[in-house]
């Protein structure tokens, strides 16, 4: 069976979030792009966490994090975590503000372009395993061996900080009625249920899943938590093998619907992103917009909200990607 559903952040937990946030970097734009809204039939707006200083939503979730151990006078010498990219890049940011060592372990044949970002940030850089999992019990290990923090890829002072984004979206666009949102291990998908919650907020989430990461779709289907092979080749931020019990309880009982996307049809989002906003989306930035494509024929009259979650993507794969279309 899942986890009972966990506390969700507080309107007072994800304001004062913003405060720590807002320390690196101002609230984050959102758009109502006309030619994404004729392309979708419908009013539609786009969250650029894209336009944040590492190109993704997950530094919000760092820097609440740290800035939490910091009131609680407990910042450690060094923290290990694993990722395949923005995550790392996200406890980068925030150790390197604080003055914590970071040790990052990333599964071989990782994003070389994200790789480069961590390593910028100081980050020591390990390779270890096939994919995210293996990677993830690398670092548990390995943090065990150095007496280090580990920072895992879901958490509550994550989700507090991740809220934020959603929270600043559900504010400038009180009329919308539902939102896509992709999930990789679910910090973003349960932010976006925290601040719905919080603010009083009739938004209906609908949670985006990459058909070949269906951990997520197949464990909330089950009811518990169920193991399922990755192979997609483009939404390295959806390749998540094991879903999170936490994170699970909460999108049981709050997401109305999951969506699931072929890699097929993130690349041809990403190509309509670029097509029609100029923006570049890597593959889980651009799933949301998968799945509201996918829907499309449901979604007529309706305030539809999309989150751009992340720009991180090696020029080589979006060159290819742009010319396959």
């Amino acid at each position: 069976m899942t986890a009972t559903c966990p506390p969700l952040p507080t309107l007072s937990d994800i304001e004062d979030a913003a405060r720590a946030v807002y320390q690196q970097f101002q609230a984050t734009p959102q758009y109502r792009w006309g030619q994404l809204g004729q392309r979708l039939g419908t009013e539609c707006w786009l969250k650029h966490e894209n336009h944040n200083p590492v190109g993704a939503f997950k530094i919000r979730g760092g820097l609440t994090y740290f800035a939490q151990m910091a009131r609680r006078g407990e910042l450690p010498r060094e923290v290990i975590s694993a990722t395949r990219g923005n995550h790392g890049q996200s406890i980068g940011w925030a150790a390197r503000q604080h003055g914590v060592a970071c040790t990052i372990v990333v599964p071989h044949g990782n994003s070389v372009e994200k790789n480069a970002a961590m390593r910028a940030l100081g980050v020591q850089l390990i390779e270890h395993g096939g994919d995210f999992q293996a990677a993830r019990e690398h670092a548990i290990a390995l943090a065990a061996q150095r007496g280090a923090h580990m920072v895992p890829s879901y958490h509550p002072d994550l989700v507090r900080g991740v809220a934020t984004y959603w929270w600043e979206l559900l504010r400038a666009v009180p009329h919308l009625q539902v939102a896509y949102v992709p999930i990789g291990l679910g910090s973003g998908a349960c932010a976006a249920i925290a601040a719905k919650l919080a603010l009083g907020h009739g938004v209906r989430i609908v949670g985006v899943v990459s058909r070949h990461a269906p951990t997520y779709a197949e464990s909330l289907a089950a009811g518990r938590v169920v193991e399922a092979p990755v192979s997609t080749a483009l939404a390295d931020g959806m390749a998540v093998r094991v879903a999170d019990p936490q994170a699970l309880a909460v999108l049981r009982q709050h997401l109305d619907h999951v969506v699931q996307v072929s890699d097929e049809e993130v690349a041809a989002a990403m190509r309509a992103l670029f097509t029609d906003t100029h923006n570049v989306a890597e593959g889980a930035g651009a799933a949301a917009l998968a799945g509201a494509l996918q829907e499309k024929d449901r979604l007529a009259g309706q305030a539809v909200g999309l989150a751009l979650t992340g720009g991180n993507v090696d020029a080589g794969v979006f060159a290819r990607t742009l010319a396959a279309g």
